[in-house]
């Protein structure tokens, strides 16, 4: 795709395994990449293994004078910014149980620090002529899930706030899409299985057409066709990245019929 070349995205988020996947994924295709994200550590080890057109910053989306920070360095170093990648998230979340204070933090960076990063790079886009917006969100935005409250509030609220954005900010041309990841090896699936891929493979296998969790590259793959030309009639939708996940129903892969007859 020779029409990234010379483009620039921030990624929030970016220090983590979706994240990371995202940077290396619109590297690739010639972009400019500003990396934005809490763990200096990890962000500043990915931004110094890709080296060249990659930088780090710092970049608390709960603050705006960081998303202005991040923004400028982007425009500063790059000229200007074309794509705006929101993944930055918490996982705070306690079901019905979850406190005020857990539920206002979660919303914070879940939800408003998307809406405000996308509000504050708008007119840096506009001036480049336009560009393109991916959020993500997640098949937690669809279905009820176990234990779940206020993750699944956030990702369902960043489902609407694309179309609304799409729709403020289409006469500038920007185009808003969002992505929703099925179960996806990340961060938190590295903790919970104690990084054993295929442990989360096998747990995943009933829920999912396609028997597995998903890679983070097949998001930010996504993502990266969301960005293109090739996508250039595509605003206000989501693409479910989720192997199947959400087109299939309680009956799962299971044949309901013979169990039925059992």
């Amino acid at each position: 795709m020779p029409q990234f070349s010379g483009k620039t995205v921030i990624v929030t988020g970016a220090s983590t395994l979706i994240g990371e996947a995202a940077v290396r994924a619109f590297n690739a295709e010639g972009c400019n990449v500003v990396m934005a994200d809490i763990n200096d550590e990890d962000g500043q080890a990915v931004a110094n293994a890709i080296g060249g057109n990659v930088r780090y910053l710092h970049t608390d989306v709960t603050r705006d004078a960081d998303i202005d920070a991040c923004i400028n360095l982007a425009t500063q170093t790059f000229g200007g910014v074309d794509f705006l990648i929101n993944i930055a998230s918490v996982y705070l979340d306690n079901g019905l149980d979850t406190s005020r204070e857990d539920w206002l933090t979660a919303l914070n960076v879940n939800l408003v620090g998307g809406a405000i990063f996308t509000q504050k790079v708008a007119p840096e886009m506009e001036k480049r002529g336009g560009g393109a917006i991916v959020n993500y969100s997640s098949i937690s935005a669809k279905r009820a899930q176990p234990g779940r409250m206020v993750y699944s509030a956030s990702k369902a609220a960043i489902f609407q706030v694309t179309t609304c954005q799409a729709m403020a900010l289409a006469e500038r041309g920007i185009r808003v899409n969002s992505v929703s990841p099925g179960w996806t090896w990340s961060n938190i699936m590295k903790e919970l299985t104690g990084d054993v891929r295929n442990k989360a493979d096998k747990v995943a296998e009933p829920f999912h057409l396609l028997k597995r969790t998903g890679n983070p590259e097949e998001v930010a793959n996504a993502a990266v066709f969301l960005c293109s030309d090739k996508a250039s009639f595509i605003t206000g939708t989501d693409i479910a990245v989720d192997g199947g996940y959400t087109a299939i129903g309680p009956e799962r892969i299971q044949d309901a019929v013979s169990k039925l007859a059992e």
